[in-house]
């Protein structure tokens, strides 16, 4: 007896830890989902959903601005109404209700989707930057507000018709503008320690990228292209009589682009042009006049009008380029790292309803790997939002999300690469 009356206490106790362990990972029925303790409401999701409905719908035919409205699911009946009175093409058969269900249900999805994300996505970065003590101080939102607003909309009228037509308040979008403002400071702290390059670091990237820092050999040309050999032995005749190159290229060329700066080809590298006018350019003597060489284009005659011989930029000279692109480097992946650090912290956090799945969620699709989007630059999904305050340019706000942006911008670029462009098929002067 006492044996089973223990039984069934460790039972219950294991029932009661069992039901509370769910309870954590278990999304309140009046929200569509939690991360950590911090929950999602339904109004929330629902305010957003509006607010990017009008935004999809701004500049579709016969849609009023500000009267988008979000479709019904699940049978879709008003929006199925509202695409039933569009007109159709003449001649045309009208669609049937089960492909105008199919479009509703797929736009619904997209909106919601959409919603999710960024709702999930500013949770994240909020935890994030409250963990870092990262802060967006009022008086700096409030500033970058004020300035968005004033280029967007140098009317107070066109402000407040912008927030009647958006389905967004004010509030929405100092919302939005401390995301933006709380990413800026949260990269920020990310890559500061990134950016740190000794200078025995830079001396190891000169030694092993010598060639980087060199300047190849180049000739300024002066040339003559003509279609036939017997226009070019004509051209090559006068020239050796007279040598106005201005006037013989006015005269025979038909190369538009080295014709208006009177046959000058500046700034030729070896390799660059068909292997027989290549040849007989780097084996001419400066001042000479040679040709006529046949090539793709034409017949060339020319002269070496100068030679500018190849060089090779210390270390010294190379060291702040070198220092800009190991910085940005190193700044570039702290930023990778980070984000994929992030992403599984807080997807690992974050539980949603069951109608309300996205890849963000720990109980929700798997994410997508590889680019998203292809962009270069571009952050994986699930990382936080970038950027996003008040509308730029007088647009309203991206639809519910603001939109991504890549690592800090490179300052100063890679090194010259050596040698020129590669050959093209158009004439060197074109």
């Amino acid at each position: 007896m006492r044996h089973t009356r223990i039984t069934t206490v460790l039972a219950a106790a294991l029932a009661l830890a069992l039901i509370a362990a769910g309870c954590g990972d278990s999304v309140p029925e009046n929200s569509v989902a939690k991360v950590g303790d911090t929950e999602i409401t339904k109004a929330q999701f629902q305010h957003w959903l509006e607010a990017a409905a009008r935004q999809q719908s701004q500049g579709d035919p016969g849609e009023a601005p500000g009267e988008a409205q979000v479709p019904d699911p699940p049978k879709f009946t008003k929006c199925i109404a509202e695409k039933q009175k569009q007109k159709v093409p003449k001649g045309a058969q009208p669609p049937p209700v089960t492909q105008l269900k199919s479009q509703c249900k797929q736009q619904y999805d997209g909106l919601k989707q959409q919603t999710m994300q960024f709702l999930i996505s500013a949770q994240w970065l909020e935890q994030e930057a409250a963990e870092r003590d990262v802060k967006a101080k009022p008086a700096e939102v409030q500033k970058t507000f004020q300035d968005q607003k004033k280029q967007a909309f140098p009317k107070e009228k066109d402000y407040q018709k912008f927030l009647r037509e958006s389905g967004r308040t004010e509030a929405d979008l100092l919302f939005q503008v401390k995301l933006s403002v709380l990413t800026n400071a949260l990269q920020a702290k990310v890559v500061e320690d990134a950016g740190k390059v000794s200078n025995d670091e830079v001396k190891e990237y000169y030694d092993k990228n010598k060639k980087r820092f060199a300047q190849p050999e180049s000739r300024d040309l002066l040339v003559v292209l003509t279609k036939s050999k017997k226009k070019a032995d004509q051209a090559l005749a006068e020239l050796k009589k007279s040598k106005d190159w201005k006037a013989v290229v006015k005269k025979y060329s038909v190369d538009t682009a080295s014709k208006a700066q009177g046959g000058k080809l500046p700034g030729v590298t070896k390799g660059t042009q068909e292997k027989a006018f290549d040849d007989a350019i780097f084996s001419a003597n400066k001042g000479e006049i040679k040709g006529p060489i046949k090539t793709q284009f034409g017949y060339y005659v020319f002269q070496v009008d100068k030679i500018t011989p190849a060089s090779q930029q210390t270390l010294q000279q190379a060291t702040e380029t070198i220092k800009n692109l190991l910085k940005s480097q190193g700044q570039q992946k702290a930023l990778n790292d980070f984000v994929k650090e992030f992403q599984k912290k807080y997807r690992d956090k974050t539980v949603c309803a069951d109608d309300f799945k996205t890849s963000q969620c720990k109980n929700g699709p798997k994410p997508q790997t590889g680019p998203q989007g292809g962009g270069q630059g571009q952050q994986p999904q699930g990382a936080p939002p970038t950027s996003g305050g008040a509308p730029q340019g007088g647009a309203p706000p991206t639809q519910g999300a603001p939109p991504t942006q890549g690592a800090p911008p490179t300052q100063g670029g890679a090194p010259p690469t050596q040698g020129g462009a590669p050959p093209t098929q158009v004439p060197p002067g074109g």
